[in-house]
Order: C-alpha cells, then structure tokens, then sequence
C-alpha cells in the first residue's frame, strides 16, 4: 500500500559536497524452526549488497536490495529461506517523515533480490529509502524524482562510466562519483560485469582481485554468483545508495561480442545454447539491477528530464545481426542491422517527437566512423586485441556501428532530413576515451555537415592499449593516437591508455563532458585528477575543447 507523497521538496543538489555513507542497523533475530521441527537459533537476514535506486520519472523510483536471509543462501545457490522484507520511503534521512512504505518477498526463485518500483512520488524530489527484515535495517540509499515532463530545468548532471572488470582493479571511480555530491543521476554504460574465467582477462595479465565464480559464467546460476559478486564492493554500494542508477547492458554482461545468435566467446558444443544462455544472463541482470525491464524485455526505454533533455537507452546486442569479417563488405549490407527494426523505428521516432533542448543517446557501441588506416603493425594487433577484431587488414571495428553502415546511414539521414538538432551520443564499450563529431560524410569532413557529436567514456578497470602492450601510459599509443586523428578529421581527442570516468553536464546552452582519469585502479585508494573537458554548443553539432571542467 503506497502513501500519498509528501510535497516537499528539498533544494537540488548543485556543488560538491561529501555525502556519509549511512551505517547499517543491527536488529533482534527471529528463532526459525528447523527441518526437524525444533526451534533453532539462526543468524539474523543480511544486507550483503547494499542498496540502490534506478529509472527515475516524474512521479515514480525503482527501489532495490538483496537479502541473505542465511549465511547458506548466497547469490546462486537457489538456497534460503522465503523473507518478508519491508521497504520505507521518507522525506528525511531520519525516516520522521514516511511517504510510501511496503512489503515484499524475497524468494531463491529471484536469487531473494527484491524490487519496489514506487509511484505517485512528487517530480524533482530528494527521497531516502531503506528496507528492514527480521528487525535488520539495510543501509539508507539516497535518491531523487526527476522534474515534470514539462518543467523548465537549468541543469542536469550525470556520472558516466562503463566497463568494470572486478579482477583487473578497484571500483575508486564509483567512490569519487560518490563523494561528488552534485550528481542527478549515474549513467552506466554497459560491461557492469564480465563473464569470463578468472586470469583470462585481468590486470596485464595479472588477477588483483579474484571474481566468483572462477570459471565462465553461462548458467543462471553463474551470472548470478558474478553479479553478487560485482555488489560486494564498497565502493559501488557507496554510489548506488548515492544517486538512482541508469542502465545499459554490453557483451559482457552475456559474452564478448554478443549478438543475436551467439558471441565470439560461446561455443555451443561445450557451453550449451546460446537463446539459454542469453536468457539466464538477462534474468540474473533483472534480478539484480535497479532497471525496469522494457520493450520485450530489454533495456531499451526512454527517460526524460523536464525542457531541458531526454535520454534514450539502447539494446544493441539483443537484436544485432552477426559480426561480418573486415573487408568483405558485408558491413554495408541492408539485410543486416545492428537495433533491429522495432528499436530503430522508436527511436527514430522519439528524436523526431522530442520537444526538449537536448537529445541524448545512451549507446553501448561507437558510432562516429573510424578508420584504422597507416598504423604501424606492432600498434595494430594490440589495437586489434582490444576491439576484439582480425590483426590482420584491420580497416574498421565490425563490432560497432562501423560493422552496421545502413543502420548509421538511416539514422544519420534521419536526423538531418527532420533537421533534428542537438543529438548526443554517450558510448562506453572501447575502454578509452573520445571526443568527436558525428559526420553525414567523413571522407568529405568537415565539407560535409556534422549531424551529432559523441562522447566516448574510458574504462573503470578493464586493460587499455598500454596494459596490452604493458608499457607505461601514453607512450607507445602516441602514435596510433596521431594516426586516428590524421585518418579521421572528426576525432578532436582520443585518450588510449587511462583508466576513470567522465562527468556530464547539461544546460540549455551546452553539453560538457569532464573527463577524469584515476591514478592506479589497482589500489583501493587511487586518486582521481580531471584530464580532459569537450563541450558542444546548442545548435553547433560540433565538440570543441574547454580548458577547465564545470564547477
């Protein structure tokens, strides 16, 4: 049973401030009855991982959490018992002030993670929220509605990040973001896991943190156990219970290079089913993401921010066709696509639709074109390694919209025929970082017009062309960063080797992103320093450098 909202609405946050992480509350253990019909005492339920909030509206939040009702129900092991758990929704860190309160069950039937997705919340309001069971408290998360669909809004900022391998280093990204205190929202990207065995991608080739479990994750189960896994750091618990969460998946959150039918790292003779895996993988994210799942069950969905921008999520791995080979020029194939038709339809219908300042595109792989061309053969085959491509004639990542030019072709004209301006592409997935214009042409660019502009985040943890080639960072990859630029006019910046996150910052003149590089991920400690900031202005389709990041 919901309560109506409370009407107040704390100030937005806009400056930094660091927020303290609320401390759990023990609570009394009930006595259950065992098997045998004896009472047994039993250790109270546990909030192991944290709690989060995701896919903010006007007047509604998705609550999460997950119980262990007893220490043998970890994640996977479909053990444990059926748990009453309570959730709050206050208008104060205190809880004096309850607007919504409930109860669900969790259950080994959903790993006993649990979801609250509350309405009738008041727009652009601070909630806190924690959930209680077997008179245990969880931690207190931290959330925030998002303005009505038709209210004016001065700003909005979003934490970017994407590409978190547990095994090669620390979440300190997650922390800064965290402690920032500024953030509307966190805005992820895709690869929040990776499903391969332990040691076979890590930090230069060496584990600084062992996942669970060790070997390839391909049953529902294993996903599970990942994912409970990836939610044992402190660090990510912090952010989530920070600021509501927004969510894209990748291929690793299946397998690498995943598309419709299968993935570079499936093989069906050993691993079973591909439609099998792929479901057990979609389940167990569900399961435990603060995502509601959206159109047939993916993470396509549109969420909107006042006036002032829409953010449009995609899916492009659920519907992709298969990867062609470099040079056989099936990557121009109209019979091939990369959103499928249903997804490309609705969004191209929500960018011709759209009333706000601002569009934004939450897309898991890179559409600005790259070429590889003149690149040294010593600088190709690691850049060929990380793209996951062919060391041999390497022209274009077929894994990205490079591999799907029709698509591109009719998203691009579609922009430009409906004269629809201020697109932004926010990408993750290549595990470096990139500022660029979005050409309707790039053999003939800058002649010809840009249409969009993309900002490409760097990875949290996962190895870059410096770890491939273990060397120390911008050193080697200098010179296929000026090779990049000199084949590709429209690439303003490209950053190989860092590690971190950016941070986003819309107005009604501009979209800026801050990008910020972390010190050693393979320390729980690591700092974090700015390095970079792009903008593009209102109207100009362009990205140009700026000299400070946004205060």
């Amino acid at each position: 049973m919901t309560e109506s909202p409370d009407t107040q609405s704390p100030a937005r946050p806009r400056r930094r401030r660091v927020l303290k992480a609320a401390a759990l509350t023990a609570g009394a253990a009930a006595l259950p009855i065992s098997l045998s019909g004896t009472a047994t005492a039993a250790a109270a339920p546990e909030f192991l991982h944290g709690v989060a909030s995701g896919d903010p509206l006007p007047d509604g939040i998705l609550l999460w959490t997950r119980v262990t009702p007893s220490p043998e129900a970890q994640p996977g092991s479909r053990l444990g018992a059926d748990t009453e758990v309570t959730w709050q929704l206050a208008a104060d860190r205190s809880f004096a002030t309850l607007v919504a309160t409930g109860t669900v069950t969790a259950t080994a039937a959903t790993d006993h993670t649990v979801k609250a997705d509350v309405r009738g919340l008041t727009p652009d309001t601070a909630y806190w929220y924690r959930f209680t069971a077997g008179g245990v408290s969880s931690p207190v998360g931290r959330t925030r509605t998002t303005p009505a669909a038709d209210a004016p809004l001065d700003r909005l900022r979003l934490g970017v990040a994407s590409c978190a391998n547990w095994e090669a280093g620390y979440f300190s990204a997650y922390r800064h973001l965290a402690t920032r205190g500024d953030l509307d929202a966190f805005l992820f990207l895709g690869d929040y896991i990776y499903e391969y065995k332990s040691g076979e991608f890590c930090a230069r080739g060496s584990v600084v943190r062992p996942h669970a479990p060790a070997h390839e994750i391909t049953t529902l189960a294993d996903y599970r156990t990942r994912h409970g896994r990836y939610k044992t750091d402190p660090d990510l618990q912090t952010l989530h219970a920070q600021v509501p969460t927004i969510a894209i998946w990748d291929d690793h959150e299946f397998a690498n290079d995943a598309w419709s039918g299968g993935a570079e790292n499936h093989t069906p003779g050993t691993e079973g089913d591909w439609a099998a895996r792929m479901a057990a993988a979609k389940q167990a994210y569900f399961e435990w993401m603060p995502v509601r799942p959206s159109i047939a069950g993916t993470t396509f969905r549109r969420l909107r921010y006042g006036k002032l921008a829409d953010l449009h999520l995609l899916d492009l791995r659920s519907f992709r066709s298969e990867q062609v080979k470099t040079g056989n020029g099936g990557v121009d194939s109209a019979d091939r696509t990369l959103t499928g038709r249903a997804q490309l339809d609705w969004l191209k219908a929500g960018l011709a639709s759209s009333d706000t300042r601002w569009r934004l595109i939450g897309n898991e792989v890179m559409i600005s074109p790259v070429a590889f061309f003149s690149l040294p053969d010593y600088l190709l085959r690691p850049l060929a390694k990380l793209l996951g491509l062919p060391s041999e004639g390497l022209a274009v990542n077929t894994d990205q919209w490079d591999g799907y030019t029709h698509d591109r072709r009719e998203l691009l004209g579609h922009l430009k025929q409906h004269g629809i301006k201020n697109t932004v592409f926010l990408t993750g997935d290549i595990h470096s970082a990139w500022a660029a214009d979005v050409p309707e042409e790039a053999a003939t660019y800058p002649a010809s017009e840009s249409l969009a502009t993309e900002f490409v985040v760097t990875s949290v943890t996962s190895d870059n062309i410096d770890d491939i080639l273990k060397v120390a960072p911008h050193t080697v990859s200098l010179a296929a960063v000026a090779a990049i630029q000199a084949a590709n006019r429209h690439i303003k910046w490209v950053d190989l080797d860092s590690h971190g996150y950016g941070v986003l910052d819309i107005t009604a003149d501009q979209v800026q992103m801050d990008y910020f590089t972390l010190s050693d991920r393979t320390r729980e400690d690591s700092a974090t320093k700015w390095a970079r900031s792009y903008r593009t202005r209102t109207g100009t389709q362009r990205v140009e450098r700026v000299w400070s990041p946004v205060k």
